[in-house]
Parts: C-alpha cells; sequence; structure tokens
C-alpha cells in the first residue's frame, strides 16, 4: 500500500457519505469513478471502508467501473483484491472486465505476452474463457490467431474438457486450425 493510502481513502468514504446523505449520487458517483483509476493496492483498503460505512452498493458500482480498466490494469486490481483475502471481488472484477469486446481481450494477451507477463495473460484468458460462449471467446484470436489459438485452447482445458472441445470447434467454426 502506498503511503498515504488511508487518508485518501479515509477522505474518499467521508466524501461519500457526505454526499448520499445529502442526495447528491451523481456527484457521488464521480467520487467512484475517480477512485477506481486508484493505485490498485488501495482498492482492498477501500472496499473495507466502504462496508464498514454502509456504503457496500457504493463498492459494487467501484468494482463496475473498475471493470473498465485498461486489461493490464484490470488484473492487477484483481490480484489486490485477491491477495488481500477478497476472492469473490477480484473474480467478480475480471468477470465483469472482459464483457469488453474479444478483440480488446486478445490485444491485451498480447500485449502482456509480450512483455513477459504471462501469468497476466493467463488470468485474463481464464476469466474471458469462463465467462463468454465459445463463439465469443474465439473471437478474442483475430489479432494473431498463430500465438493466440494455443493460448486459448489451453485457458478453455484449464476449466474442463468439455469448455476446451466447444472451444476447438467454435474455433474451427470460425475458420482458425485448433
Amino acid at each position: 500500500m502506498d503511503e498515504g493510502a488511508r487518508e485518501a481513502v479515509d477522505g474518499v468514504v467521508g466524501r461519500l457519505a457526505r454526499l448520499r446523505a445529502e442526495g447528491r449520487s451523481g456527484e457521488a458517483h464521480v467520487v467512484l469513478v475517480e477512485a477506481a483509476r486508484w493505485p490498485v493496492g488501495r482498492l482492498p483498503l477501500l472496499a473495507d471502508a466502504l462496508h464498514r460505512a454502509g456504503l457496500g452498493a457504493d463498492w459494487a458500482t467501484l468494482l463496475w467501473e473498475a471493470a473498465a480498466l485498461p486489461a493490464e490494469r484490470l488484473v492487477a486490481a484483481a490480484d489486490a483484491l485477491t491477495a488481500a483475502g477478497r476472492d469473490g471481488d477480484g473474480r467478480q472484477l475480471l468477470r465483469q472486465g472482459v464483457a469488453r469486446p474479444a478483440e480488446h481481450i486478445g490485444a491485451a494477451v498480447l500485449r502482456l505476452e509480450d512483455e513477459g507477463r504471462r501469468r497476466e495473460a493467463r488470468t485474463l484468458l481464464d476469466a474471458h474463457v469462463r465467462v463468454r460462449t465459445a463463439e465469443e471467446a474465439a473471437r478474442c484470436v483475430a489479432a494473431d490467431p498463430g500465438r493466440l489459438v494455443p493460448l486459448l485452447l489451453e485457458a478453455a482445458l484449464a476449466v474442463s474438457d468439455e469448455r476446451h472441445w466447444d472451444l476447438v470447434h467454435a474455433l474451427r467454426v470460425a475458420g482458425y486450425h485448433a
């Protein structure tokens, strides 16, 4: 956690409580959008503080907003939540985050791979395969089928044999060699 995290979290929770009490939900939402883009190490602390203050619904909104983070930051945020014992929040964030277009997922996986961040790439693909239909998941390989098809199939196999074969079929129907 970075220096000043506690103070920043306390400030946001106080502001949200005040805005909610005054019925200023639009302004409260802006605060949540801004907080979703904070350093990811602050998120678990913020989650705990929001729940203690009775602002659990605001935490759910913040997770939704954080799902729009660039894929690399999305995985880092989910990791931070999981490391802090908030596994459910980490999984929820990934599920919401992979709702973006499949082509964006494929491009993000390639960037992560190129940066040597294999674990993060696998995490993103795992969530993608679990949440999307086989046909939707197959669309993520368009940017570089030679690299992405094997990674996608590996992720599907880690989910189940059935998921793997569904994806093999979807890839073949889409014109990719699986």
